[in-house]
Parts: structure tokens; C-alpha cells; sequence
């Protein structure tokens, strides 16, 4: 029974990770519905400008963690202004190669710059320390990952029901031609999106730094958020959380009893069996257009 629990614990925290991921793919897939497979990638440059402003300028991390995310935010918005928005009468598969390509030059930028070594990352909380509670023991970096989680999902809630911009992110989502015909600038919002959802990802790449910093680090988190949110419902925020913590736990359930080799394996096996039972997610609903 302490085993199990221990592995449930451990695949929430885990889960924290995917959530953020998912969460920032869902932002933009319900502005645009194109999936953003350059998700990790805008994660990834902020991590590398923060481990150089560390380790080459020796600034201290409550200064570099702030800044690093005002640069995730300027380059998500920087991406749908420059990219995105440029494109002629886009279709959902031409959007989507655009995402592909743009993951390509951020991950080809960083390895060029970087190189392709593993790199330290300077951090305040040490990897190895953990809280114990009775015989269950989690690593202290899990438990901040599980608790920044919690605050971004609160934080995201919050500017979606109360502040101006995040109503008028849900109306564009809702209905874009709608929104512009009350003055909502759609162009503005979803280039906003962007910014915040490269926000999102930038604290899940931070918090995944101290265990490594290489330029492939953030391709399983993205593609397990992706699965995640997937699972859950592409559409629905709340499902893209409870989508990533189930993954995550039935990954260390897997690996726990089964095979640590294949646990990774899982989160897509899990994929296949929900989308055969529910195509739009657990927790999204399911739309019939008819002709």
C-alpha cells in the first residue's frame, strides 16, 4: 500500500509538469484550433536564456526567473505576429506545418548556440533534498512543481473570469467574428494568447531545469501535456489538467508493476483507448455537425 501511494504521489507530481504543457497547448488550440507542436520549443529558448544569465552573468534567480518569463511572453507573441499571422489564407494542416517549422529553427537556434551537451542549471532548491511524510518521502523540486502547478491553474481561472482581457480571450475563442463585431481586436487577443501560453510552458521548463538542461529536454513533456490534453479535451482547460495527473499517475503505476522500460509507452496506449470510446476527451463535449 506504501508503494503504491509513494507512486501515485510521484505521478501527480509528474503530472504538474504535463499539466502546464497541456494547458499552454490548449490555450492556443482553442483561439486557433491548430495543435502547437512548437509548444516545447518556446518553453525550451526561455530555459537556456535563463541558465546563461545565470551561469554567464551570475545573476541571481529572483531576478532571472521574472525576466525570463517576460521573454517567453514577447516570443510567443513574437512567433503569431512575425509567422503565424503572416500566412495566406491558412488552413488548419498549413498552420500546423508552421508550428512544425518553427520547432525546428527554436531547437536547431539552441543547439547551435549551446551546443548539444547536458548543461547545469543553477537552482535555488537542490534535486536531492526531500520531505518525508510518515513512510511516503517526495523530492522537495516535486513538491514546488506541484504547488506552482496548482497556483498557475488558480491564476488562469481567476484572468479568465475576471479581468478584461481574459473575457475577451474567451469571447474571440468562442466565436471570433462575433468578438470583432463588439470592437474586440481578435488579431491582438490571439497574439496574447500566444505570449501567455509560451508563459505557461517557460515555468514548466524552469521547474524540469534543474534535473537537465539539453536542447531535446522539453520533447517527452510536450508530447506527454500534448497526450494529456488529448485525453482530457482539447478544448477544455480543466480537462487538460485532469488529463495530465491521470497520465502521469498510470505511467508510474505502469513502471511501478509492470515495466519501467515501457511506462512511457502508456500515455499514448491511453490515447488510442480514449479516443475510441470518446473522440473529443473525458471532459470536453462531443459536437455532431450537421448538413
Amino acid at each position: 500500500m506504501i508503494d503504491f501511494l509513494q507512486m501515485v504521489l510521484s505521478g501527480i507530481a509528474v503530472g504538474s509538469s504535463y499539466a502546464l504543457m497541456g494547458l499552454g497547448m490548449v490555450l492556443i488550440y482553442k483561439a486557433s484550433e491548430v495543435p502547437n507542436f512548437v509548444q516545447g520549443e518556446m518553453a525550451l529558448l526561455p530555459v537556456f536564456v535563463a541558465y546563461m544569465l545565470l551561469s554567464s552573468y551570475g545573476l541571481p534567480f529572483y531576478v532571472v526567473f521574472p525576466v525570463t518569463l517576460l521573454f517567453a511572453l514577447l516570443l510567443g507573441c513574437f512567433l503569431e505576429f512575425a509567422f503565424l499571422r503572416r500566412a495566406k489564407e491558412p488552413n488548419v494542416l498549413g498552420l500546423i506545418i508552421i508550428t512544425i517549422g518553427l520547432e525546428m529553427l527554436l531547437l536547431g537556434f539552441v543547439s547551435w548556440k549551446f551546443g548539444a551537451e547536458q548543461h547545469a542549471m543553477p537552482f535555488p532548491i537542490s534535486t536531492y533534498d526531500s520531505i518525508i511524510i510518515g513512510d511516503i518521502f517526495i523530492s522537495t523540486l516535486d513538491m514546488l512543481t506541484l504547488i506552482v502547478a496548482l497556483v498557475i491553474m488558480l491564476t488562469l481561472f481567476l484572468f479568465f473570469r475576471y479581468s478584461k482581457i481574459g473575457v475577451a480571450i474567451k469571447a474571440t475563442q468562442q466565436n471570433e467574428n462575433a468578438a470583432a463585431l463588439m470592437g474586440i481586436k481578435t488579431h491582438r487577443v490571439r497574439m496574447i494568447t500566444w505570449g501567455i501560453s509560451s508563459m505557461v510552458g517557460c515555468v514548466s521548463g524552469l521547474l524540469i531545469a534543474p534535473v537537465i538542461v539539453e536542447p531535446y529536454m522539453m520533447w517527452d513533456p510536450m508530447l506527454k501535456g500534448f497526450a494529456g490534453a488529448v485525453v482530457g479535451g482539447m478544448t477544455s482547460l480543466p480537462g487538460a489538467v485532469f488529463g495530465a495527473y491521470i497520465l502521469g499517475i498510470i505511467e508510474h503505476l505502469f513502471g511501478g508493476y509492470v515495466s519501467i522500460e515501457f511506462k512511457s509507452v502508456v500515455a499514448f496506449a491511453v490515447i488510442v483507448l480514449v479516443l475510441c470510446i470518446k473522440p473529443s476527451g473525458l471532459f470536453a463535449k462531443h459536437y455532431v455537425k450537421k448538413v
